[in-house]
């Protein structure tokens, strides 16, 4: 049973919320010039922020966090500067709010609009990923979202740096500071899951359990992903140079992402040629192979077992499985995908046709790597995490997914009792957006 939200807690949401009703209101510019503010103050709150974050680096390895968690943790000087032109490209992206999607005379005078608006209140619980604090802050301040952030108590220290550079930004811009709340002991992030009528979505970014808790524990709708199980499928007519550099980004460039690879599924007629290259490969990198028994007769080591197909490892392990050909490896990531992103190398353009119209991933690629599944790869300037619900928003989520519409309409004392009678008539006329 969760507690109740306390009544700190209680007061410090609804005044986010009477923030973000003001922030909805204000034009482009203001929210653009805010998000510009806050990247601002990210610069000159650089040093604070990244000894924060070493301070953070530090506890965590005398606590032994594990290896992937802590890279999520680490800040360096190359992923803040990363992040915060994230956030200066955020500030450029076209305004998403105010755009007219529908336009109808319903009847002469009575004309009816559907218009983008804000979601509300943003309620973000992660784990580690201190970045994760600026990506999100500036797309809620860019949609006219408020936002309240709770980060995993290893990256507490970091969190609050940041949130206090991104709070100094928007003092100086018209956008009030407390539009944004940092949350920061589990008793406030349970609480979060019960400000239903002050918080609009639920965005979890971390681990299976997380998410799953989440959605277990909040009448709060949840936008996320509770598994990344990503596959690569090395495809008969497959160039061999061209896969092996594909496998390798797609499980060493960051292993520890949720976009990274864990199974490899090979095609029979294809994998006495590539299992021997790629494996030679993957040990240099430092990648723990689990094969299956086709892959085991062809150099790979370590069994595989049942469990390693539905596994997110997040680190250098890797489960190879050799496959019949494309109907096989399709019936596989069905299976045990996680809808997020899988790929298909070859030069067959008949089976890049089938895999990309089969696979009912957030992400289907053909001869690229699965880490190209990225708010900030995709142009969005930053996400706010990836969605494998097939409902809308879906994939990588930036500004598109943090707003909703609303339907206007301007009549002129207009009643039904006149369309019921058949006193007026429908015109149902499309108008120019």
């Amino acid at each position: 049973m969760i507690a109740d939200p306390s009544p700190d807690l209680l007061a410090r949401a609804a005044q986010v919320r009477r923030r973000a009703m003001f922030l909805g209101q204000l034009g482009d510019g203001q929210r653009r010039q805010a998000v510009r503010a806050m990247a601002a103050g990210l610069e000159q709150n650089r040093a604070a922020i990244l000894a924060a974050n070493q301070a953070d680096l530090e506890a965590a390895a005398a606590e032994g966090l594990a290896p992937a968690l802590v890279a999520r943790l680490k800040l360096d000087g190359a992923k803040l500067d990363g992040a915060i032109a994230g956030v200066r490209q955020v500030a450029e992206l076209a305004d998403p709010l105010g755009r007219r999607q529908l336009h109808t005379e319903l009847d002469q005078g009575l004309v009816l609009e559907r218009v983008t608006v804000p979601l509300g209140v943003l309620g973000v619980i992660f784990e580690a990923r201190p970045d994760a604090v600026m990506q999100i802050a500036s797309l809620a301040i860019r949609s006219g979202n408020g936002a309240l952030l709770k980060g995993g108590r290893e990256a507490r220290g970091s969190c609050a740096a940041i949130l206090t550079a991104l709070r100094q930004g928007l003092a100086a811009s018209e956008v009030a500071p407390e539009a944004l709340e940092l949350l920061t002991s589990r008793e406030e992030s349970l609480g979060l899951l019960k400000l239903d009528g002050l918080v609009d979505l639920i965005i979890p970014r971390g681990s299976n359990e997380l998410v799953r808790f989440i959605q277990d524990h909040t009448r709060i709708p949840v936008l996320g992903h509770a598994d990344g199980i990503c596959h690569l499928f090395v495809d008969r007519a497959a160039d061999l140079q061209q896969a092996l550099r594909l496998a390798l980004d797609s499980k060493t460039q960051y292993p520890a992402a949720c976009n990274a690879i864990e199974t490899l599924l090979v095609d029979g007629a294809i994998a006495p040629a590539f299992l021997p290259l790629a494996i030679d490969a993957f040990a240099e990198a430092g990648v723990e192979l689990r094969g299956d028994a086709a892959s085991q007769t062809l150099g790979v080591g370590q069994g595989a077992s049942e469990a390693d197909w539905s596994t997110e490892y997040s680190d250098l392990i890797l489960s190879v499985k050799v496959v019949a050909d494309l109907e096989a490896a399709l019936e596989h990531i069905a299976r045990y995908g996680s809808r997020h992103t899988d790929a298909i190398c070859t030069t067959d353009v008949a089976a890049a046709d089938r895999f990309l119209a089969a696979v009912n991933s957030a992400g289907v690629y053909l001869n690229c790597s699965t880490r190209f599944a990225d708010g900030y790869r995709y142009g969005f300037g930053a996400e706010v995490g990836i969605s494998t619900q097939t409902l809308p928003p879906r994939g990588p989520v930036g500004l598109e997914g943090l707003v909703t519409y609303r339907y206007r309409l301007r009549g002129e004392g207009h009643i039904a009792a006149d369309y019921v009678s058949g006193v007026r008539q429908f015109s149902h006329r499309s108008l120019p957006l």
